[in-house]
């Protein structure tokens, strides 16, 4: 969330907004504008919407963290997605033109892909991570795998007889 702040303040400060400094020709700009949607600016409409969306992940993340995570990699993972939400987040309730329906400054420009933000980066990468941790059965306490079914009680006294 720092360093995404500290992006935007830098770019805020240093641009003008729709300005663009190509950085890799053809392929990757810096390119100041100001995003009310969500990504690719889909749903400029509903921004109090991702507000609130936002305020609910954190929420959650934050629940996860404190009473679910036992192990480093989901603990980096989620960290880094809370990050990314909050850094938008902030941006939705302190910028302009109003509280919860402030504008996501963006300035990463990919040619024929989208314009992003350091906070974008955390969350799609710590989804990623999310992701894959998944697949591959990666339990938020470090276990591998399914938890044992729990029998209940008829089932003990079926096992027992056979």
């Amino acid at each position: 969330m720092v360093i995404d702040q500290i992006v935007k303040i830098l770019v805020e400060r240093n641009m003008r907004l729709g300005q663009s400094v190509e950085v890799i020709p053809g392929i990757f700009n810096i390119h100041y504008i100001l995003n009310p949607g969500a990504a690719f600016s889909i749903g400029e409409d509903f921004t109090i919407i991702f507000a609130l969306l936002q305020a609910a992940v954190a929420v959650f993340v934050i629940y996860l963290l404190a009473r679910k995570v036992l192990v480093r990699s989901w603990a980096i993972a989620l960290g880094c997605l809370l990050g990314g939400v909050l850094g938008n987040l902030g941006d939705r309730i302190f910028r302009e033109p109003a509280f919860g329906f402030g504008h996501v400054v963006d300035m990463f420009s990919v040619t024929h892909f989208a314009i992003f933000n350091v906070a974008d980066s955390f969350i799609v990468c710590s989804m990623i991570a999310v992701a894959y941790m998944l697949i591959r059965g990666r339990n938020l306490d470090g276990t591998i795998g399914d938890a044992p079914a729990k029998k209940n009680a008829g089932e003990d006294e079926t096992e027992s007889k056979k």
